[in-house]
């Protein structure tokens, strides 16, 4: 038989076969050519909870925000506080020291206890603190850094602390891959990169507000604007409470039920 292909631009392809002058009734399916058929098994019905306690248990909001209905794949968010000013290269041992890995974010308890470390291996030339002394959250919900933030160690406990601190997105030049991959996972804070160098222009205490589906940052102290990179298909995971609770709420896995 002879065939001929044809490339589509996506790029798939697709055959024509030429229809031979002999009859084909007479010839059967050869043995090697057949396949078994199955049919698919359905998944059972399971739930579980989530394995940070912030998306599960009521505890103080980490910012101001409203939510309304999303058209998009965008959540449609506005976040609303004080933003906290740091600069290039914010590695992991400062957002969270390596002592307080230890602890257990499942743990309510200490779930707390590492919001309340956030931050603390900033040098001492950072001299308006991250949290106030014996406070376990921070007053500043918006975290504004450089390039390259959330260097280090892959832990993924450092975006759990600044989410379990209060804090509901960070805004920064870039972002270490896996700081940014496991802030996506948690669903513990926003990783949201600027098109400039927003840490030049704002201060630490400015008053600021993130408009989500817009992608933009406004400093009210200031009066400026400033355009965000899209958030895209890692605001929906986020929103959901991290990347399970995502996939539960679309289907791609059962749920626990017990």
């Amino acid at each position: 038989m002879a065939t001929s292909l044809s490339v589509s631009p996506n790029p798939s392809f697709t055959t024509t076969s030429h229809k031979p002058s002999h009859s084909l009734s007479s010839l059967s399916t050869p043995n090697y050519l057949k396949f078994p058929t199955t049919s698919p098994i359905p998944a059972k019905s399971l739930t579980t909870q989530h394995p940070y306690p912030s998306q599960t248990q009521a505890q103080a909001p980490r910012a101001t925000f409203s939510t309304r209905a999303a058209a998009s794949t965008t959540p449609s968010t506005t976040f609303h506080g004080l933003c906290y000013v740091l600069g290039d290269n914010i590695d992991t041992d400062q957002i969270i020291p390596a002592e307080y890995l230890t602890l257990v974010p499942s743990n309510p308890s200490e779930y707390e206890k590492l919001g309340s470390y956030a931050l603390c291996g900033l040098p001492a030339s950072h001299s308006t603190r991250f949290i106030d002394p014996d406070e376990t959250k921070s007053k500043y919900s918006i975290v504004i850094g450089g390039a390259n933030f959330g260097c280090g160690s892959s832990r993924e406990h450092a975006p759990v602390a600044l989410g379990a601190a209060g804090v509901a997105a960070v805004v920064a030049e870039s972002y270490a891959r896996i700081f940014f991959r496991n802030s996506v996972a948690t669903g513990e804070v926003y990783p949201l990169e600027s098109e400039t160098r927003i840490c030049e222009e704002c201060k630490t205490g400015d008053v600021v507000s993130i408009e989500l589906s817009e992608s933009r940052l406004i400093n009210h102290t200031t009066g400026k604007e400033y355009v965000l990179k899209p958030i895209g298909d890692a605001g929906p995971v986020i929103k959901a409470g991290g990347i399970f609770a995502y996939a539960r709420e679309a289907g791609m896995i059962p749920t626990l039920s017990g």
